[in-house]
């Protein structure tokens, strides 16, 4: 029986040690799931590590670029910021006399006695300032070219509007005369279109002054219009040239008459207009004349404008003044017809008085 419990507990022990041990095994899964499961992570790791040197040197491509771009676009907008203020502070021969010296650097040579490094020094300088020289020129090129672009619409279409004066003429005065509330006035409505009427005594103005005087006629109309209004207007062709809108300097949003450019003795011009001194470039050859226009009913004004200033007109074509714009001086804008014949009567009434006293004397 002793040898029964004996046996008994050697079976017991045996058994226990033959049992499996789960907690072996299962700690032993477990680090096989999860060295398995570090495989993919450091796979991963080692794909970032090798794309890390490709992300850097883009990035770092990426501020080269940015950096490159802005640096274009500062240049540029410097250089435009320059242009505009060269431009508006400058005159076109200002800009080339304060560029000559930056733009014969590019031509710059050392001379034949120079070092080496002499030499060497202005091959370098000369080729450093290739670049900015270039720009100036280009920037010069178009601002002639612009300028002359924009000359075309802005001044007269010459410098010499009229033709050489005859010699037989020299002493003639040259009459110029406003086309629209001067001798004519024209409006439009949509309603009725064109109405054009003419100044009263304005045949008789042209005809009488015609003998004496070289007759223009200047507008800021366009010459589509202005010959077909003259060509009715002057039957008689006592109006021997006509100007138009291209003869005008176009100044601060307006057309104004450049008497200058008429190629005329400035002594020797009179310029008649309603709007004398707001159209002329050349206030000191303006003779002044009260605006002609019609009312909406379309009855003419009873208008003897033109007729009074043919008293004067006439005494300067005959008495030839050597500069018109120093008589013109004296009477001060003001309405020179009714001027001159205040002054001609009260002229009249002293050599009248000097007359009588005369004949006192002689008695």
């Amino acid at each position: 029986m002793a040898s029964t419990v004996v046996r008994s507990r050697i079976f017991s022990i045996i058994s226990r040690n033959n049992k499996p041990n789960r907690r072996f095994f299962c700690s032993n899964k477990e680090r096989i799931i999860s060295s398995q499961s570090t495989i993919p992570d450091q796979s991963a790791a080692a794909a970032a590590a090798e794309e890390a040197p490709a992300q850097a040197s883009g990035i770092r491509e990426n501020k080269a670029w940015k950096f490159f771009k802005y640096g274009i676009i500062g240049a540029l907008t410097g250089a435009t910021a320059f242009a505009g203020y060269a431009s508006y502070a400058y005159s076109l021969d200002e800009v080339e006399e304060k560029t000559k010296t930056l733009r014969e650097s590019v031509n710059y040579t050392a001379s034949s006695d120079a070092s080496n490094v002499e030499k060497y020094q202005g091959l370098l300088y000369s080729t450093v300032m290739t670049v900015p020289a270039k720009v100036v020129e280009l920037y010069l090129d178009l601002r002639k070219l612009l300028e002359e672009h924009v000359k075309g619409f802005t001044e007269p279409a010459s410098d010499k509007l009229l033709p050489d004066l005859h010699p037989a003429e020299q002493h003639v005065f040259t009459l110029v005369l406003d086309l629209n509330e001067t001798i004519i006035y024209s409006d439009w409505k949509r309603d009725r279109g064109w109405r054009t009427f003419k100044r009263p005594g304005v045949d008789d103005f042209l005809q009488h002054l015609g003998r004496f005087y070289e007759i223009v006629v200047y507008s800021d109309q366009l010459s589509m219009y202005v010959d077909p209004v003259v060509e009715r207007l002057d039957t008689n062709h006592f109006i021997r040239y006509r100007l138009s809108r291209s003869a005008t300097k176009y100044q601060d949003g307006k057309h104004y008459r450049d008497l200058s450019k008429l190629n005329r003795d400035p002594g020797k011009i009179l310029y008649v207009s309603g709007h004398a001194f707001e159209n002329s470039l050349q206030p000191e050859n303006c003779v002044p004349i009260k605006p002609f226009k019609i009312d909406e009913t379309g009855d003419v004004p009873l208008d003897t404008a033109l007729l009074d200033l043919i008293p004067f007109l006439e005494y300067v074509a005959r008495n030839s003044p050597s500069d018109i714009r120093t008589v013109l001086a004296s009477y001060e804008r003001r309405d020179i017809g009714k001027e001159f014949l205040e002054r001609s009567k009260d002229y009249q009434r002293r050599m009248q008085e000097q007359r009588q006293q005369g004949r006192l004397w002689r008695r």
